[in-house]
């Protein structure tokens, strides 16, 4: 028995859990609440790619003629191929039966559906050697051949991250799920709820917590939480989660529930071990003081925030625990032959944040004005890899994805310093802003420290409008960190918008020449193209006139984020929409940069005003020499091997230091003089990242000076210059 159950509803990630419960779980550790959690998305993936339940999914669809196009007929006609390889893929996909790879990559073992009808030059896009990775795309496809013949002719609701998410998406009323929730259960629903009747006989919770992060995730929530009130009526049903922080802020229906108890918003830690005191210790609900939590009193929903505790700091809320998650079941896919893009379907990654909220916090599209992205805390880098290390221990995995909304660079720079002081071997990605911060120096470090990949958001490729979103950075920057992170073999993975509030046509084709310039010269791996969308708690959505907008408000009761609008252009951005992203997948898989800009569209656009060369100009411009005092100096090399080599010259004899250095692909040398040659021996041994502390530039300048004169001629020196080439970083 277990006080409380933390569920992910179906569906999000197949590859990893959403990290929400294992976040709450390990908070409610440090409190000695006992609890576990289920990702019932996970477990009901499984369950539903089972031979047993396609056998019964195929006879439903049969005996129910429901079978009616070309594709899912063929589908249908090779079920017994099908069904005699699918628990084996879904084994291989989870890394239990790695040496199917061969058997997949045949051109007759799998059965193949619409899904196969474009297939790529595999081994253009794999390589010779990349036979597991070329596997999981076809056994990929093999799968969204099977949720092809579930979309068609069992439940058009379905989706391998998301069900029934068209009814959570900009839903002001209640009235159309509600209504659903209504109808019978699905067949996918079955397998859901009696998944989830065992859980709830064999952990007995009082307190069942739903967390709901995307609208794909809200009719399944629904419907767990009407089984339980249906079933287990004294169960407290609460729901949390990113959905209800950003939509339900100004919910008005009752029926909701019906369904649920509470709903908790923004950090769910104080609110939830609120719960749990007034349902455990059974406190009068009428005089309970709540945090955050919307409840049912007097048959109106109310709003109680009247709790005086504070939130909890982040050094305070525990490491996540991902114990009762079934991590050996996820299952890596990959849908595209694009490395960047398989990071978030491909392997199982452990989930952290270095930081509460954003550090920047002014981009007029994002949700700044609620807590989660408005209230920012870093966590101290010490107490980061703490924690890395915990989760490694835990779930033996060494993988790990900051989600935060921006990465701190100073943080980014605190975490790869600790990971290299402890001489962990990681694997790790984040979220960043392309800013200026992002030097040469310190994407070498992070790539030493394992830094595989950054995703960040250039949004609008337009100088005008980088400063209307208040970005903070502008095109050229953007290019410049971009070549620093792509030379140090870190891949840079784009957020790319189009139909910004004022933006132009002519500006819409002047951001696709950048973004074509910007994978042309090599500095982007990957991107994606989305539109505009005007949410509530945005800086635009809150002052509207002030961009040039007028939304088109309905009468809210239930979920309010997405505003329907029109600006001052009066462009229809949509008509952008396939014209945008064919030529960015031709841009990723390194074609069609000749191709005129006019022949991804199929209606007349202008002719770009961008300079062709602009990238390329602005990645001429020279990087400054200047380096301030605090700057700390690292040395990520070896030490070398060392000999004096004597040289007389008219009568008067020499003596230098010949350091031999030896990295992992190469070998180089310098020359010191003697006394100059010992000091800097002694020095780099003092900058390695395991020393006790690191110096500054200043300390370095000091150091040097009690000894010798003129530190800049040293510093600038042919041998200090080659050492800065290879490791010797200024950060």
């Amino acid at each position: 028995m277990k006080d409380i159950l933390l569920i992910t509803p179906p569906f999000t990630q197949l590859n990893t859990p959403y990290p929400a419960t294992a976040y709450l779980k390990g908070f409610l550790n440090t409190k000695d609440i006992s609890a576990t959690q289920m990702d019932l998305g996970i477990e009901v993936i499984i369950e539903l790619f089972s031979k047993n339940a396609f056998t019964m999914l195929f006879d439903s669809a049969y005996e129910n003629d429901t079978i009616q196009s070309e594709n899912a007929q063929r589908i249908y006609a090779l079920k017994d191929d099908y069904l005699k390889v699918l628990e084996p893929i879904i084994e291989f996909l989870q890394g239990k039966n790695v040496t199917l790879a061969r058997q997949i990559c045949t051109d007759n073992f799998l059965p193949r559906a619409s899904r196969f009808d474009n297939l790529e030059d595999l081994n253009w896009a794999f390589g010779n050697m990349g036979m597991q990775d070329k596997a999981k795309h076809l056994a990929t496809l093999f799968l969204e051949d099977l949720s092809d013949f579930i979309i068609e002719c069992i439940d058009d609701n379905f989706g391998f991250s998301r069900y029934a998410e068209r009814l959570g998406m900009s839903a002001n009323s209640f009235d159309e799920l509600y209504d659903s929730l209504q109808q019978d259960i699905t067949f996918i629903d079955d397998i859901t709820l009696q998944i989830l009747e065992a859980k709830l006989e064999e952990v007995q919770p009082k307190i069942v917590c739903l967390s709901v992060p995307f609208p794909g995730n809200l009719y399944s929530a629904f419907r767990c939480a009407q089984f339980i009130k249906s079933n287990y009526p004294n169960i407290t049903v609460e729901m949390g989660g990113g959905f209800p922080n950003t939509e339900l802020r100004s919910l008005k229906d009752v029926r909701v529930f019906e369904f649920f108890d509470f709903i908790t918003l923004d950090d769910g830690e104080l609110p939830i071990e609120l719960l749990h005191d007034l349902v455990v210790n059974t406190k009068d609900k009428i005089t309970f003081k709540f945090k955050r939590t919307l409840l049912l009193e007097n048959n109106a929903v109310v709003y109680k925030n009247d709790s005086p505790l504070p939130d909890y700091k982040q050094s305070a809320v525990g490491t996540p625990d991902y114990s009762d998650l079934l991590l050996d079941e996820y299952i890596s896919v990959i849908e595209i032959a694009n490395p960047m893009h398989s990071l978030w379907s491909d392997g199982r990654w452990n989930k952290l944040t270095m930081a509460h909220g954003c550090y920047w916090g002014k981009c007029t599209f994002c949700d700044i004005s609620l807590d989660y992205i408005k209230i920012y805390e870093p966590i101290a880098a010490k107490t980061l890899v703490d924690r890395m290390e915990e989760l490694i221990a835990q779930t033996g995995d060494t993988g790990f994805h900051f989600v935060d909304e921006a990465a701190p660079p100073s943080l980014m720079k605190a975490l790869a310093l600790e990971i290299l002081k402890r001489d962990l071997t990681l694997t790790w990605w984040a979220n960043i802003r392309f800013e200026k911060n992002f030097t040469q120096d310190l994407c070498i470090l992070l790539k030493a420290s394992g830094c595989i990949a950054v995703s960040g958001g250039l949004e609008v490729a337009s100088d005008r409008l980088l400063k209307l979103i208040d970005k903070g950075v502008t095109v050229e920057q953007v290019a410049q960190v971009t070549r620093n992170l792509t030379e140090s073999n870190i891949m840079v993975h784009s957020y790319l918008m189009y139909g910004y509030p004022t933006q132009t046509e002519q500006e819409t084709i002047d951001s696709l020449e950048m973004v074509r310039q910007l994978f042309e010269v090599g500095v982007l791996q990957s991107g994606f193209w989305h539109q505009f969308a005007l949410t509530a708690h945005s800086p635009i959505g809150l002052n509207p006139a002030e961009f040039g907008v007028t939304p088109h408000y309905n009468d809210i009761t239930f979920a309010n984020n997405d505003v329907a609008f029109s600006d001052v252009t009066g462009i229809d951005h949509s008509k952008f929409s396939n014209g945008l992203k064919t030529s960015l997948f031709n841009y990723m898989h390194g074609i069609g940069f000749d191709l005129p800009l006019q022949d991804w569209f199929d209606f007349n656009v202008p002719d770009t005003t961008v300079d062709s060369e602009c990238i390329f100009k602005a990645l001429q411009t020279e990087p400054s020499f200047s380096v301030k005092p605090t700057a700390k100096i690292v040395w990520l090399g070896k030490t070398p091997f060392v000999e004096e080599v004597s040289k007389t010259k008219k009568g008067t004899t020499y003596t230098s230091l010949k350091m031999t250095f030896y990295d992992k692909t190469d070998a180089f040398q310098i020359s010191t003089p003697l006394d100059e040659g010992d000091w800097l021996l002694d020095m780099l041994e003092q900058l390695k990242p395991s020393s006790a502390t690191q110096k500054s530039f200043n300390m370095l300048k000091k150091d040097f000076e009690s000894q010798f004169e003129n530190f800049e001629l040293f510093w600038f020196s042919k041998s200090i210059n080659t050492l800065k080439e290879h490791g010797l970083l200024v950060l």
